[in-house]
């Protein structure tokens, strides 16, 4: 490995390095990143390939620090490296404004790959990269030897106690032994700490012996003799663990947190609490650093360090020239290339979308099912699957290409196959799609119950804090559902959902809106990315004829005869067809009716001022909302006048006709609210 006395200072740099930053700040976690520094700086120095000039390169390692917590983990890295990172951002740490938050933030500052806070949301974010590493080399370079393609990369992850206790790094680690992804290597932090203590409160199983018995590939690395890291060892380790191709691996490394604070290190103080001034000057004199001196960087250690430049530009030319050779021999595959990391559908790509026949009933998920396969056969970086419910979610794109690895006993497995089984995993499964997407060079989506939405909710709230293009295809989407009864049917989850910034909500009314919905999202990937939740239907719902402008999330589908309608219905999903049949009464009895479909809330609200007022005339102020789920969303629609049809209760166990007639969703009860709304209006 070549290990120099710069290194050795390097490394005792960034310790101290953190624990200034969180000693000028006052507030963070200095003791993980004082002992984890030479196991970064290992991975950035000597192992990982990577471009600090060029964070997005395509063919570089991805880095994912699990425990957000110690950011400074990798900031003192990225710094070091010749990121865009400088002292003054060090010094600015956890401060408004700044480069280095608290927790890292994917898109907020080069070289980190994902958001990280949540535990256990990098386990799986790395997860998932490697799973995008895998179809990303079928998409582009499916024949080339093990190890050859450009295409060929690692993920590494740094992961923690805290990371492994929650059960989403059960899911997702479980996930990874099964797919056997050999291009992911997680780094262990065995430090024993908590907030609480000492892990022994809380935690006490064998964890090599747990990951063994996913199928990963396991070491474990012990201290030096005086408590530091073993650079050597783990060198080492890391080399076999990136050897390794036919199993994800995993490497323990036990350190001591806040090494070599004199009174700091081993305590959970270290782990959440600046460590005093006087203990840092007391850790600068231990490693023979000025005591007096704050954020010391010698020239001669970074101009070291920056070297990391050199050896990025060095590999990113060496890479250069391996995708100009396989763009020669593989032009075809070089055309698809550059227009997936363009963002671009391919031409025509609109043609291969179904056009349902009006007045035919098709659930709405039936629909999404014949969209996916549809687009599938066009759009080859589109690739998904669901949580152990294909069957209900139709959401199997390729019923003969099971992403798979080679050896799994099913006929249709294929390391590259189209549809992806998640298992029942719906937290990991959310996660995991958050790193397909934070990879890049594909399209993810993946299916759940509505319902099951409650599990995913964490992951769901980071892909929209990234504004990640994830689709999640949420299906049985109200008590429609039926027989399964109010443990599955949801009724709060579609407000608890559009309470999320950033996150798309989409229940479409029928099978062409269905079609219409996933059209714009592919759309908006490249042009306005955001996470998007299609809402679908177990039952057969009315088809209307089709209109592009279901994608500005809410339209006229059918005017009042009066012109200026005397009441407005609003209505999503399965609802749409009660007010289609409330608004046939209300005009045989002379009201002037207008129905809107309002398949997607944030979709609207998007759009200019003078087409919502179109839509909504602010002069007509009878007006009726009506969904089968809580009604907190629609007051604002429908004003003091209005009123809403909706489902302020669990649900029951009974087929979908009796439970809508039992709770109220029937044309004559929106009938009745309308008037409700005009004797209101009319005072």
């Amino acid at each position: 490995m070549n290990w120099t006395e710069l290194d050795r200072r390097a490394v005792d740099t960034a310790r101290l390095l953190a624990a200034d930053a969180v000693q000028k700040v006052g507030n963070g976690h200095p003791g993980t990143a004082m002992s984890l520094a030479p196991a970064a700086y290992t991975l950035f120095q000597k192992v990982m390939r990577h471009d600090p000039a060029d964070p997005e390169w395509t063919g570089r390692d991805r880095f994912v620090l699990s425990p957000g917590h110690t950011s400074l983990t990798l900031y003192t890295q990225l710094f070091l490296a010749g990121y865009e990172l400088e002292l003054d951002d060090l010094k600015a740490f956890r401060t408004h404004g700044s480069k280095t938050p608290g927790h890292p933030e994917y898109g907020h500052t080069a070289g980190v790959e994902t958001t990280t806070g949540p535990l256990g949301q990098g386990v799986a974010n790395a997860v998932g990269m490697a799973m995008a590493a895998r179809y990303e080399r079928g998409l582009f370079d499916p024949d080339a030897a093990e190890g050859e393609s450009p295409f060929d990369h690692t993920i590494w992850a740094i992961v923690s106690d805290g990371d492994l206790e929650e059960g989403i790094s059960a899911e997702a680690s479980s996930l990874a032994g099964h797919q056997k992804l050999g291009n992911l290597v997680f780094l262990y932090d065995d430090n024993h700490i908590s907030i609480e203590g000492d892990t022994a409160t809380a935690f006490s199983e064998d964890v090599l012996k747990r990951y063994e018995a996913y199928g990963w590939h396991v070491q474990r690395i012990e201290p030096a003799f005086n408590g530091n890291v073993d650079v050597d060892a783990l060198y080492d380790a890391l080399l076999a663990a990136r050897e390794e191709t036919g199993r994800p691996s995993i490497i323990a490394m036990r350190t001591i947190i806040a090494w070599p604070a004199p009174n700091a290190q081993n305590t959970e103080a270290s782990h959440g609490s600046a460590l005093g001034e006087d203990e840092v000057a007391a850790t600068k004199r231990v490693l023979g650093f000025d005591a007096n001196k704050t954020f010391a960087v010698a020239d001669d250690v970074l101009a070291h360090t920056r070297r990391a430049l050199d050896r990025g530009a060095e590999a990113h030319a060496a890479w250069d020239k391996r995708i100009a050779e396989w763009r020669g021999a593989e032009p075809e595959r070089a055309r698809l290339f550059d227009r997936v990391v363009a963002g671009r559908l391919p031409e025509g790509w609109e043609r291969a979308l179904p056009v349902f026949e009006e007045g035919t009933s098709v659930a709405t998920r039936a629909a999404s099912g014949k969209v996916l396969q549809s687009l599938g056969a066009v759009i080859p970086e589109l690739w998904g699957g669901s949580a152990d419910l294909a069957g209900s979610n139709n959401t199997t794109i390729d019923r003969t290409s099971s992403f798979l690895p080679a050896d799994n006993p099913l006929p249709e497995a294929d390391p590259y196959g189209r549809t992806i089984h998640f298992g029942i995993r719906e937290h990991s499964m959310a996660a995991a799609m958050n790193g397909i997407a934070l990879h890049g060079n594909t399209r993810i989506y993946g299916g759940t119950f509505l319902v099951f939405s409650d599990y995913m909710r964490n992951a769901v709230r980071l892909s929209a804090l990234m504004q990640l293009p994830v689709t999640y295809v949420w299906t049985h989407d109200s008590i429609g559902l039926g027989e399964d009864g109010p443990t599955h049917q949801p009724v709060e989850h579609l407000a608890s959902l559009r309470a999320i910034p950033g996150l798309n909500i989409v229940r479409p009314a029928d099978a062409n809106e269905t079609a219409v919905a996933w059209a714009e999202i592919l759309k908006r990937h490249a042009t306005n990315p955001a996470p998007h939740g299609l809402a679908l239907t177990r039952q057969g719902v009315p088809t209307y004829a089709f209109n592009s402008e279901a994608a500005t999330g809410g339209y006229v589908l059918m005017e009042s005869s009066t012109g200026t309608p005397e009441v407005i219905l609003i209505a999503t999903g399965s609802e749409v067809q009660l007010a289609v049949a409330a608004r046939e009464r209300l005009e045989a009895e002379g009201v002037g009716t207008r129905v809107v479909s309002m398949p997607s809330v944030e979709w609207f609200e998007e759009q200019p001022a003078a087409y919502r007022e179109r839509v909504l005339p602010p002069s007509v102020k009878a007006r009726v909302a009506v969904e089968a789920g809580i009604g907190l969303t629609w007051y604002r629609y429908v004003g003091d006048h209005g009123r809403i049809v909706s489902l302020e209760h669990f649900g029951a166990s009974a087929d979908a006709k009796t439970l809508f007639a039992e709770f109220g969703f029937t044309p004559e009860n929106v009938v009745a609210a309308a008037r409700e709304s005009l004797r209101a209006v009319r005072g």
